[in-house]
C-alpha cells in the first residue's frame, strides 16, 4: 500500500490546538511548507476541526487536524471549543500552539491537563518567536519557533518526529499468528451492503498483512467456501468471514480448521478484545425495557438490510427473547454520558483510529457499561465464540466460554 493511499486510520493522527490566532495554521503550513490551513487575521476562521491527510516527512503518512480557538465566545463558540476537546479522543500527538508574545493563558493550561490526563504525547509550540525580543529558556517538551521566518521549525518537526516514534503501533492485524507459506482463506459475502467493484477497507487491510507475512491468501464468497476448500491441495490454516455470515461458514469449516472473523481480527487489533468477549456475556442478563446503543465509527448510507440498523437488532430480539430499546450513533456521535444504556454494540472500528477507538472501550469501561463489537456478539449468538477467538492461545485459554 503505498503511503498516499494509507487509510485515514493508520494514519499518525496530529492535533493542533490554540487561542484565536495563536498561529495554529501558521505553524501548520510552516510544518508542512504548503497553505494547506487558511491564515487570516480575522478572528476564529478556523471554526470547525479541519483534517488534512498527507505526507509530513520524516513522519510519513499523517493527519493533521487544525481546531478552532480554545477561546471562542457565545454559544456557538463554546460548541466549537468543545469540538476541539472531542479532537483529543483521537489524537496520538498533540501540539498547543501559544501566542510567544502574550505567554501561555488559562484556556491553554485547561488543555494542556486534558492532554496530559488522557497520556497524549505533546509539545507545546511559542509561536512569533521573531517578534519576541528577550528569549528565556525553555523547559522540555517546549519550543519557540516563527512561523513567519521559519525559525526553528525544522526543530519542531523533529521534536514531533521523536514523538511519533513512541507511538507506532507496531501491532498486526493477522500477521503475528502467521508462518511463511501459511494459506488463510477469506470469506467475502457478495450481497446488497457489498460495495460495488471492491471490497471494504478491513478485508483490504487483512489482505495486505497476510501478503506482509509471506502467507497467501484465498478469496471466496460463503456461497462457495465448501467448494473452495474442497478444491484446495493445502488445509488453510484458518479461515476468516465476514460477520454477518458465521453461522453459516462455521458449518462449512471442518473443525480442525481454525476460524474467525474480520471483525474479531479488529476487536484485538485496535481494541480490548479480552473487554469486548465479557461484554458478549452481557446479551445474557438483558431485560424488558433495557436500551442498547448500537455504535459506529463511520457514517454511511443506511440500506434496508443494513447490519447496524436492522440484522442487529432482529439477531438481539431473537436471542434474548426480550423487549429491548435500540439507539444508534454513527461519526463521531459518540455520548459521553453511557448510564443509560444497558449494553454498548460497537462496529470494527475500522474507520476510527487506535486511540479514538480504546477511548470509546474505556469510557464504557469506566462507567460499567458491557461494551461488544460486531462479530464477537455475532459469534456469541452462534454459540462459537469460543472457536472465533482459538486463533489467539492467551485469549481461548484465558475465557472459558460456552
Amino acid at each position: 500500500m503505498s503511503l498516499t493511499n494509507t487509510p485515514a486510520a493508520e494514519r499518525l493522527h496530529i492535533g493542533i490546538f490554540g487561542r484565536i490566532n495563536a498561529g495554529k495554521s501558521s505553524v501548520i503550513n510552516a510544518i508542512t511548507g504548503q497553505n494547506i490551513a487558511i491564515v487570516s487575521d480575522v478572528k476564529g476562521t478556523t471554526t470547525d476541526p479541519v483534517y488534512k491527510t498527507m505526507e509530513l516527512l520524516p513522519l510519513g503518512p499523517v493527519m493533521i487536524i487544525d481546531t478552532p480557538g480554545l477561546d471562542d465566545e457565545g454559544q456557538l463558540g463554546k460548541l466549537r471549543v468543545q469540538r476541539s476537546y472531542q479532537v483529543l479522543n483521537k489524537t496520538d500527538i498533540a501540539v498547543l500552539v501559544v501566542d510567544g508574545v502574550i505567554g501561555i493563558a488559562e484556556e491553554d493550561n485547561k488543555i494542556l491537563n486534558r492532554i496530559k490526563e488522557k497520556n497524549i504525547p505533546y509539545i507545546v509550540v511559542f509561536n512569533r518567536a521573531d517578534l519576541v525580543k528577550c528569549k528565556p529558556g525553555l523547559l522540555p517538551g517546549f519550543i519557540s519557533v516563527s512561523a513567519l521566518t521559519g525559525e526553528n521549525i525544522e526543530q519542531l518537526k523533529e521534536e514531533i518526529g521523536k514523538l511519533a516514534v513512541k507511538e507506532t503501533n507496531n501491532k498486526r492485524i493477522i500477521g503475528d499468528i502467521l508462518k511463511p507459506g501459511d494459506l488463510v482463506v477469506l470469506v467475502v459475502p457478495i450481497d446488497s451492503s457489498a460495495p460495488k467493484g471492491r471490497l471494504i477497507l478491513p478485508q483490504q487491510q487483512t489482505i495486505r498483512d497476510i501478503l506482509d507475512s509471506d502467507a497467501m491468501a484465498v478469496i471466496t464468497k460463503d456461497t462457495t467456501l465448501k467448494e473452495t476448500l474442497s478444491k484446495l491441495a493445502q488445509k488453510p490454516k484458518l479461515v476468516v468471514t465476514d460477520s454477518q455470515a458465521f453461522e453459516s461458514v462455521n458449518k462449512d469449516t471442518p473443525k480442525e480448521i481454525m476460524l474467525t472473523s474480520f471483525s474479531v481480527l479488529f476487536s484485538r487489533y485496535k481494541g480490548k478484545l479480552d473487554l469486548q468477549i465479557k461484554g458478549a456475556m452481557a446479551l445474557d442478563h438483558l431485560k424488558d425495557g433495557d436500551s442498547v446503543l448500537i455504535s459506529e465509527g463511520c457514517t454511511h448510507h443506511r440500506q434496508c438490510e443494513d447490519i447496524g440498523t436492522v440484522k442487529l437488532p432482529a439477531w438481539i430480539k431473537k436471542y434474548t427473547q426480550k423487549n429491548i430499546n435500540f439507539e444508534f450513533t454513527g461519526g463521531i456521535g459518540f455520548p459521553e454520558d453511557l448510564s443509560k444504556y444497558s449494553m454498548i454494540v460497537h462496529c470494527g472500528g475500522c474507520m476510527l483510529n487506535e486511540r479514538e477507538m480504546k477511548y470509546r472501550l474505556q469510557c464504557a469501561q469506566d462507567q460499567n457499561i458491557p461494551i461488544a463489537n460486531y462479530g464477537v456478539l455475532i459469534a456469541y449468538m452462534n454459540g462459537i465464540l469460543k472457536r472465533s477467538v482459538e486463533p489467539f492461545k492467551d485469549l481461548a485459554e484465558l475465557f472459558c466460554v460456552v
